[in-house]
């Protein structure tokens, strides 16, 4: 019954942040921002699991940080480098997982996609001679991406979903920030992130899938 409150009151205060907090008040609104995330903290915390115990502690700190990763953000060069650490922590509790070899078209698809992001990205940065910016973009296309492999590999469904979800929020927030403005970026980016943070938080009271991953069972 907590958790089911918990649940709906992450969800309020998400739509409550993303719709009807004005951009003008910085301070409150970073507040908000870290609501959702802390509930979501408070609801890993309280998931049973049969899993390894050191895995709902990286877990937990990976929310953690993430969630200061969400103040700091403001600032885009610490807020980045916050969450690579994040991304680094939810790779260390993947791995604590039993892993598998993910399918070859899955990881042929993650591959694809990293190469055509950082093609993007990158050379855009480059362009404008923003050297810094492009390398530091380069590593957090390659940490996030590596995280998805290891999300995949550790056979839980709602840490794959979260993971996924996880790349589209930053893909989405990459592309509006050095491309080309995305309309209702603001709620795409955000959306995607709690629901991946949610998920993500989840995967604590997963179970693991004992049988081989395929097209047909890699969410399960």
């Amino acid at each position: 019954m907590f958790r089911k409150s918990l649940t709906i009151s992450i969800i309020f205060f998400s739509v409550l942040y993303i719709f009807f907090i004005p951009a003008e008040s910085e301070v409150f609104k970073i507040f908000m921002k870290i609501i959702p995330m802390a509930l979501i903290i408070t609801l890993a915390f309280q998931t049973e699991t049969s899993l390894p115990k050191l895995y709902k502690k990286w877990i937990l700190l990976g929310l953690t940080i993430c969630m200061i990763a969400d103040a700091v953000i403001y600032w885009f060069l610490p807020g980045l480098i916050t969450f690579f650490i994040g991304h680094i922590i939810y790779i260390i509790a993947f791995q604590k997982i039993w892993h598998a070899q993910i399918p070859k078209w899955v990881a042929g698809l993650l591959l694809l996609y990293g190469i055509l992001m950082a093609i993007w990205l990158v050379s855009t940065q480059l362009k404008i001679g923003e050297t810094v910016l492009a390398f530091a973009i380069l590593a957090y296309i390659t940490v996030i991406l590596v995280m998805g492999w290891h999300a995949i590999a550790s056979r839980l469904s709602f840490a794959i979903i979260g993971a996924v979800l996880f790349i589209i929020s930053d893909s989405a927030l990459a592309i509006d920030r050095f491309i080309t403005p995305l309309p209702y970026r603001d709620a795409l980016v955000m959306i995607t992130y709690y629901a991946a943070q949610f998920f993500i938080a989840k995967s604590v009271g997963n179970h693991l899938i004992k049988h081989s991953v395929n097209r047909r069972n890699l969410i399960k």
